[in-house]
């Protein structure tokens, strides 16, 4: 996934109030900790192509996120055995991936829960069948992707090339529905349209809509379009009408998080009742911890370099158990980059990461910019976490 971090052409909607007062009276929707439990705040990570596998989400989950949702697996290789089945089953996790230095944290023992397995592929037969597959794996939601727009899965007539033919889109939801148990939720991930047209808005009603009349407990609606990919602004006030057509189901908003602040301006702008933290929490756990803050009262601290320093290491060290040290020496570097935007010196931690070839070096890079530091004042020094 391309993954721009430094989005241009945003227009923020004015708070209503500060957001400090939103976010302190800011309550999760008594339905959504009814349906999983232990989903206990209004926010979540999405699930992140090529980032959110299990050492993404144990480090968030160790900094106050309450669900997450692996990447997306596609049903063909679920079926033969592929990824999915090796790295992403949450049983294999907590026995490959105990880390006793996060004994203190939600994240013990490998804890990856409450989490939704997200599957994509083209046909319903398969998609059954891989969702069967991934409902006897301990997952506690199953989420049915139709949304992605990379050109390659568009190509294979899967994610958000199914907005393009809704009957097909609802055969697919249908046929998962049937095999996940009555007793587990069961969501959908849509973007808004494929494109801009007419036709295309009304072939994501007809899904949304279907979607909701045969069973699924949410919907998480991305506000760019399948064209737009990741670029160019969402469109929030979109949300917002959705959920006033809508106001007794359950929506949840994805789009354009890049900050706490953003969780909590969407909450009230368009009023979804949960949203999708994505791009924003690469790099950037804290984003999880500061929210809670807020709903507490407390404002959001941002991350000491003692901190960034352990959740450096945890992260690391979680994805060499995944993936081997020589695996997770590469993938590190891109989480490296994001890391580093919370760093005084930014620019030379950047390009120190990028550098990095093996777990020596990895250390290497933290104890020359991430040493302890003695004076206890020179955590307020740190620049704020979410603005970067």
């Amino acid at each position: 996934m391309s993954v721009e971090m430094n989005p241009s052409g945003l227009v923020r909607p004015t708070p209503p109030r500060p957001i400090n007062e939103i976010a302190r009276e800011t309550r999760v929707d008594p339905r959504i900790p009814a349906l999983v439990p232990g989903f206990d705040a209004p926010f979540f990570q999405a699930g992140l192509a090529g980032y959110s596998d299990g050492a993404m989400r144990l480090v968030a989950r160790a900094h106050g996120c309450p669900f997450c949702i692996t990447e997306a697996l596609l049903d063909i290789t679920l079926i033969n055995g592929g990824k999915g089945r090796s790295r992403e089953d949450p049983d294999l996790l907590q026995e490959e991936c105990g880390m006793g230095e996060l004994e203190e944290n939600r994240a013990a023992g490998g804890h990856d829960h409450p989490l939704a397995g997200q599957i994509m592929g083209t046909s319903p037969e398969t998609m059954a069948a891989g969702a069967e597959l991934l409902v006897g794996m301990n997952y506690d939601v199953i989420d049915v992707n139709l949304a992605c727009p990379v050109k390659k899965i568009r190509k294979r007539h899967r994610g958000g090339h199914l907005l393009t033919v809704p009957d097909q889109a609802i055969a697919i939801l249908e046929a998962v529905r049937e095999v996940v148990p009555a007793s587990m939720p069961m969501t959908v991930k849509l973007r808004r349209a494929f494109d801009d047209t007419d036709e295309m808005a009304d072939n994501f009603e007809r899904i949304f809509i279907a979607a909701y009349e045969m069973g699924c407990d949410w919907t998480t609606v991305h506000c760019r379009t399948v064209q737009q990919k990741y670029k160019g602004p969402g469109r929030w006030p979109f949300l917002r009408e959705l959920v006033k057509r809508h106001p007794e189901k359950l929506i949840f908003g994805s789009g354009d998080i890049w900050t706490v602040e953003d969780i909590f301006l969407m909450l009230a702008d368009t009023g979804v009742q949960g949203v999708s933290v994505a791009r924003g929490c690469i790099g950037n756990p804290w984003i999880f911890r500061q929210a809670r803050s807020l709903m507490a009262g407390e404002p959001p601290a941002p991350p000491t370099l003692i901190e960034q320093r352990q959740a450096l290491m945890d992260h690391f060290a979680l994805s060499v158990k995944l993936h081997g040290e020589g695996s997770a020496s590469r993938q590190m570097r891109k989480f490296g980059i994001k890391f580093s935007t919370h760093h005084p010196d930014p620019e030379t931690v950047r390009k120190r990461f990028i550098a990095v070839r093996s777990l020596s070096e990895w250390r290497a890079v933290l104890d020359e910019f991430y040493a302890e530091v003695s004076d206890p004042t020179a955590a307020d020094e740190q620049p704020h976490a979410d603005h970067h």
